[in-house]
């Protein structure tokens, strides 16, 4: 390619790619105050920016260190809402890690070089200390003095309080932890200030969770006098406007929030551990992962999100760019509708397990960068065993299950996986010759994600991929979130008696032998049931550029920008 060619070359050949990193650099140059020349009012000029603006060979001193101070980031999506109560998503996990502060946190910890949680202690977060009732039935928070949200106002029980009162009346994330997981039923029994930097919970009977459940991702305290300015009479909660801005107590707030294009984030200064190294993060929306690896790879991005084991791999040996890797608690599995035949017969499901060739799948679709699932609970949770696990590949052994479920001939059914997830669609296609070796014609049906989660939310389509982790470490919250019947979130519709009383048993009970002694039953009847197809832990990956340090991993498997750095 000559010279000339350069500028018409690469707009044609990557459109989208172009036009965000233009977008982004405009950016980047604003930030460093116009120090930087605007350079983009003629094509070759524009193409020179795209491959040398990032270069810190060629920016001077002061400018580097601006620079430094600033990170973009390349994801498949801006979270659908900035608001908490909004249903969780990957995008909107991220958004809150940032934005949200919460009551307590885990001791960070350092495993295979990556700053991870120590699921063993607490530790005070927006409270500095907290006491629990012998009994396990109510627990005291003593708020930290002198907090202060990015618009200087500093947090007092009234926030607490009005962020309590607020997830109630919504109805969503906040009343479902406190409902289905905490037992609390009236607002007015459960929720107490004792003065201004106190605040009491009490529930109905004894929680063994009563403590962890404050670290998770979606129980953010917000800045009551900052919200409350965009209260009306319509929208008393100020619903509309927490969907696109933020206020809270979090190391940052989002200063720009254009929904499928970019999200800006600026440190908060008055941050109470500290103001963030970063002092602004740049989301930059590129659905294809081609674009982000393109991106990466030409300097213009410093970290790229969710790319492909297939492009990870090729990046591995790239002295300019570091992959950051953490088996964590994701499940990736396929889920059937086990309410609708044939998948309301055990047997089926069981068939279809013995019928999935996981090796092909991790060789071909993974790169080995997964591990089999081989339980209903994460791996790295107490309480998990990969004992009951029973399905290796056997097509004689399936076709013997579907033939005593009166299936022998086979039968059609549809699989449905998001478009532009590239390793969802190369299973499909691997899990579709398999099946057929049992007569079962798979019928693969590519739907663009929100369509994905409404089809099986509402049950209209019988197998899906679904992929997803349970944020608080502990074998009960995960099978209560995936497993009880009366969960929101249990798609399958997986019904069993003795796994809802279990589960239910273990979330009221402080015995940790018994509890323990109950989820190992629990994987073992669901492991027999098989209301899902076991596929893998695709682990949490990340690529970012050489200089991009701080690379920490959280539950939700989101990114927290104020453990990032540059070198």
């Amino acid at each position: 390619m000559k010279a000339n060619d350069v500028p018409q070359a690469l707009p044609a050949r990557y459109p989208q790619l172009f036009e965000g990193l233009i977008q982004t650099t405009c950016e980047v140059t604003y930030v460093m105050k116009n120090k930087l020349m605007h350079v983009f009012k003629r094509p070759t000029a524009v193409a020179l920016t795209f491959f040398s603006l990032f270069s810190m060979a060629m920016v001077p001193n002061a400018l580097a260190q601006e620079r430094n101070s600033i990170l973009v980031v390349a994801g498949p999506r801006t979270p659908e809402s900035l608001d908490q109560e909004y249903p969780p998503t990957e995008a909107t996990h991220e958004s809150k890690r940032n934005i949200y502060e919460r009551l307590l946190a885990y001791a960070p910890k350092e495993m295979d070089g990556v700053q991870t949680e120590n699921f063993d202690k607490l530790v005070g977060a927006l409270a500095e200390s907290w006491e629990v009732s012998d009994d396990m039935t109510s627990i005291v928070f003593h708020l930290r003095d002198g907090v202060k949200s990015p618009a200087g106002n500093t947090m007092t029980a009234d926030d607490v309080m009005w962020s309590f009162e607020r997830g109630w009346n919504k109805n969503a994330n906040f009343r479902w932890y406190m409902g289905q997981i905490l037992g609390i039923q009236n607002y007015n029994d459960a929720f107490e200030k004792i003065d201004d930097m106190t605040v009491k919970v009490t529930v109905p009977k004894t929680s063994p969770l009563i403590e962890r459940i404050w670290v998770n991702n979606d129980l953010g305290i917000l800045d009551a006098e900052a919200v409350k300015q965009h209260v009306t009479e319509d929208d008393p909660w100020a619903s509309s406007w927490l969907s696109t801005h933020s206020a809270s107590f979090a190391p940052y707030q989002v200063t720009k929030f254009r929904s499928g294009q970019e999200v800006v984030y600026e440190a908060n200064p008055n941050y109470y551990r500290g103001a963030p190294r970063l002092e602004k993060v740049i989301f930059r929306e590129m659905p294809t992962s081609a674009n982000r690896l393109a991106a990466l790879q030409a300097g213009a991005v410093d970290v790229a999100e969710w790319l492909s084991p297939r492009e990870l791999t090729m990046l591995e040996k790239n002295p300019q760019l570091k992959i950051w890797q953490v088996f964590g608690n994701y499940i990736q599995r396929v889920e059937m509708n086990n309410t609708t035949p044939p998948f309301d017969n055990p047997k089926v499901r069981q068939a279809l397990n013995y019928l999935v060739p996981r090796e092909d799948i991790l060789k071909a679709g993974y790169y080995g960068k997964a591990r089999q699932t081989k339980s209903p609970i994460s791996e790295i949770y107490p309480s998990y065993t990969d004992e009951y696990f029973k399905y290796e590949q056997d097509v004689e052994k399936a076709k013997q299950l579907l033939k005593e479920a009166g299936q022998e001939s086979g039968f059609k059914t549809q699989l449905g996986y998001r478009t532009g997830d590239q390793i969802e669609e190369e299973i499909a296609v691997i899990l579709k010759t398999a099946f057929a070796r049992a007569n079962v014609d798979l019928e693969l049906v590519k739907l663009p994600a929100s369509t994905l989660v409404e089809k099986y939310s509402t049950g209209t389509i019988p197998m899906y991929f679904y992929r997803d982790m349970a944020i608080v470490p502990d074998a009960a919250y995960v099978a209560n979130l995936w497993l009880n019947s009366a969960s929101l979130i249990n798609y399958p519709k997986f019904k069993s008696e003795e796994v809802d009383q279990l589960i239910n048993e273990a979330l009221s009970s402080t015995d940790e032998a018994k509890r323990d002694a109950g989820m190992k039953r629990v994987q073992q009847i669901v492991m027999d049931q098989a209301p899902w197809i076991f596929l893998m832990n695709p682990g949490y990956q990340l690529a970012t550029r050489a200089n991009v340090a701080g690379f920490s991993w959280y539950t939700p498997n989101s990114n927290s920008w104020y453990d990032f750095y540059k070198e």
